[in-house]
C-alpha cells in the first residue's frame, strides 16, 4: 500500500521534470517529509484550462486532497479510506473506474515509507505477548535519486450544501494506485533487513517510468484495455530501501531528518 510518503521538490523543480505549463502560486506547497492521508498534495495532470478558449489539455501542477471522493458520493467522509486503488481492479471498481478512464494523474514523491515488523517482534506477536509490536520504518526510493512518479487518479466532488460561488463548493481529491510489491532483489538493499520490496510489504505504489508519463496523463486515451497495459509493473532493480527513524511513525514529525538513513534497524526491530 501507500499510506505515507515524502515530497520535498518545489513547483519549479517539478515543472522542469514533468514539463508543466501552468501552476498557480497560491497552490504551491512547502516541502513535506511526512505526507499523510487527507493532506493537500501536488499532482501532475493534463486538463484544459478553465474558461480558456483553447480546449487542448494543458499540463498542470495542481493541489489536491489525498483521499478520493467519487463524484456521486453523498458526503466526503469516505475519502480518508480511499487513498489507494489497486491496479488489478481499478478499471472495474465503481469508485475508481470513471476516473481511471478520463482523470489520471501523477503524484510526485521523493519516495514512500513502509513499516516492517522485525523477526523477534513477530514471534512475540504470534505468542500473544505483545499486542502492538514495534515496527521498523523503511524509506523506499528510486536508486538513481530520480522522482518517484506514482500513478494516481483524481476526482471532483460538489458539496450541494454550499452555493456555487463558495470557495469550498468543489472538492478536488486523488488516490494513489498500488500494485504487487517486487520480489526481485533491491538495487541497493540495507546491510541488515529486507532484500526485496515484498519482504517489507506485499503492496507498493505503482511507479511510472518517464516513457509512460505522456500516455498516462493523456485524457484522450479512454480505452480500458489500452490503459490497463500502462499498469504493468516497472522494470525490476530500480529501487532501494533503507531504515529510517521511528519518528516518522508520528504524523506530527516533519522534517528532512526523517529521511536520514540509519546504519541498521533501530534496537528491537531487527528484521
Amino acid at each position: 500500500m501507500c499510506g505515507r510518503y515524502a515530497a520535498s521538490r518545489g513547483a519549479e523543480d517539478l515543472a522542469g521534470i514533468f514539463g508543466i505549463e501552468k501552476w498557480e502560486p497560491e497552490e504551491t506547497l512547502e516541502p513535506d517529509y511526512n505526507v499523510a492521508p487527507t493532506k493537500e498534495v501536488h499532482v501532475v495532470l493534463d486538463r484544459p484550462l478553465k474558461d480558456a478558449e483553447d480546449k487542448r489539455p494543458v499540463r498542470q501542477l495542481r493541489k489536491l486532497k489525498w483521499g478520493l471522493v467519487p463524484s456521486w458520493a453523498k458526503s466526503p467522509e469516505g475519502g480518508a479510506r480511499m487513498i489507494n486503488a489497486r491496479a488489478e481492479t481499478v478499471h472495474e471498481k465503481p469508485s475508481y473506474r470513471r476516473a481511471f478512464a478520463v482523470r489520471r494523474c501523477i503524484v510526485p514523491a521523493d519516495g514512500y515509507y513502509e513499516w516492517v515488523t522485525g523477526t523477534q517482534e513477530r514471534e512475540l506477536e504470534v505468542e500473544g505477548k505483545r499486542k502492538r509490536p514495534r515496527k521498523q520504518p523503511y524509506f523506499v526510493i528510486p536508486a538513481d535519486g530520480s522522482v518517484f512518479a506514482m500513478a494516481g487518479l483524481y476526482e471532483f466532488w460538489r458539496d450541494r450544501t454550499l452555493p456555487d460561488d463558495h470557495p469550498l463548493a468543489w472538492w478536488a481529491t486523488c488516490s494513489v494506485i498500488t500494485t504487487e510489491a517486487e520480489r526481485t532483489p533491491l538495487a541497493v538493499a540495507p546491510a541488515e533487513g529486507p532484500r526485496s520490496l515484498a519482504d517489507i510489504h506485499p503492496r507498493m505504489p505503482l511507479l511510472l517510468t518517464p516513457d509512460r508519463w505522456d500516455a498516462w496523463l493523456d485524457p484522450a486515451r479512454t480505452d480500458v484495455d489500452d490503459l490497463r497495459a500502462l499498469l504493468a509493473p516497472p522494470p525490476a532493480g530500480l529501487m532501494r530501501a533503507y531504515p529510517v527513524s521511528t519518528a516518522v511513525s508520528n504524523v506530527r514529525n516533519n522534517g528532512p531528518e526523517l529521511l536520514k538513513e540509519l546504519p541498521a534497524p533501530e534496537e528491537g526491530t531487527l528484521f
